[in-house]
């Protein structure tokens, strides 16, 4: 049974739920206009993006707070660094001098598509441990920004919802299959599939279908089923 396209079009995306309206700055933008951007919008980062919105980099709370560092650890009283505490922190102490966002942001930027899932995108914050990703067109241009604040709306959903989709979109419609001996109970987003079907490899992709739905925790397979066909796929 194919269900593969059917299971793509339930994952929830980043465009699903990035923020649209970013703000940005350019190449060009002074610290002080910077810090300035990040007080009056709440926000801890903010994308640079060249004169054709392509994103460039991107400056965050930490990158204009090593400028303060370096003057307040190096420089108070007039005080200069030995040169091999300047050699040891050569890039810290490049941000540090910087005064306007092509000097103090850090590039390049770690980006992702609008058509990305929501999970990968949580893999791609995960890995560069980060709290936000510029969203990007195919030629690199910014549509937006999704946070981690966003990827948890995924599984917010409340669980009446959830079991209505699992039951109208996927048992209903999608598997093409008997589903009338099937049992859906979700508790705080995890769905408990319980009952029967004709095949193993339908419940299979039943339980499969499932756990890609929004705002899904996780999923309990108690399903049985009256023929195992798995074992005619092994002849």
């Amino acid at each position: 049974m194919e269900a593969t396209a059917k299971e793509a079009g339930m994952r929830m995306t980043v465009a699903d739920v990035m923020t649209g309206e970013v703000v940005s700055v350019t190449e060009g933008t002074p610290f002080k206009d910077i810090a300035q951007t990040l007080i009056e919008n709440g926000i801890s980062a903010v994308p640079v993006v060249d004169d054709d919105r392509h994103v460039v980099g991107v400056v965050s709370e930490a990158d204009l707070l090593r400028k303060e560092e370096f003057r307040e650890e190096f420089y108070r009283e007039g005080y200069r660094p030995p040169l091999r505490a300047r050699l040891r922190h050569p890039k810290g102490r490049q941000k540090a001098e910087g005064d306007t966002a092509a000097e103090l942001m850090t590039s390049p930027a770690v980006t992702v598509t609008g058509e990305a899932t929501a999970v990968s995108a949580a893999r791609l914050m995960d890995a560069h441990d980060v709290k936000r990703l510029a969203v990007v067109d195919h030629d690199g241009r910014l549509t937006g920004i999704v946070s981690r604040r966003d990827l948890v709306k995924v599984f917010l959903r409340p669980d009446e919802e959830i079991v209505k989709e699992v039951r109208d979109e996927i048992l209903d419609q999608a598997l093409w299959v008997d589903t009338a001996g099937v049992h859906v109970e979700v508790h705080q987003g995890v769905v408990t599939l319980t009952g029967w079907m004709d095949r193993r490899t339908e419940a299979a992709i039943a339980v499969r279908m499932t756990s890609r739905v929004n705002g899904v925790v996780g999923v309990v397979d108690k399903l049985t089923w009256k023929q195992d066909d798995t074992k005619w796929e092994a002849r």
